[in-house]
């Protein structure tokens, strides 16, 4: 599955009949920031520097900003604060999930990142197994940070 428009690239020429629609958006699981924060080369981090030059628009909800604050200020070596402005309320989605409906999900702290996935029609990266486990039954992609690069071409 093509996923046309990841990232933003180059404006285009002022004679082309094809506009721009922006950056692409994408849903990101807690663990993409978490391995971003340890490892600064890694895809995941490549994808929070997409997120925070506007490459790539980060699409969350009240849930899924609740869940991602939590964990980063428990792990000491992680920061909140580098990654709070990523949260841009412009990007924010006001509408309903669903995340009762993704019972398929093993665990249920999980659903609430899939429901907004599916809800807003963007793919979710993720690194955790039951949410790529369970991807096939999801009518967005489900990817790896790695695979989510592939696709898109280089971050």
């Amino acid at each position: 599955m093509a996923l046309a428009g990841c990232l933003r690239g180059e404006p285009l020429g002022v004679h082309t009949a094809v506009m721009t629609t922006g950056p692409g958006e994408v849903v990101l699981d807690t663990n993409v920031f978490v391995a971003a924060g340890f490892n600064p080369g890694s895809h995941s981090a490549r994808l929070v520097e997409a997120v925070r030059d506007g490459r790539l628009r980060m699409v969350w909800d009240d849930a899924t900003h609740a869940e991602i604050e939590h964990v980063m200020r428990q792990i000491p070596r992680l920061s909140w604060t580098r990654i709070a402005d990523l949260f841009r309320s412009e990007d924010r989605f006001g509408g309903s999930t669903h995340p009762e409906a993704f019972g398929f999900v093993p665990d249920p702290a999980d659903r609430k990142f899939a429901a907004l996935a599916d809800a807003v029609q963007a793919p979710l990266v993720t690194s955790d197994a039951g949410l790529l486990n369970a991807g096939g039954q999801m009518a967005v992609p489900v990817l790896k940070p790695s695979e989510f690069a592939r696709r898109c071409g280089a971050l």
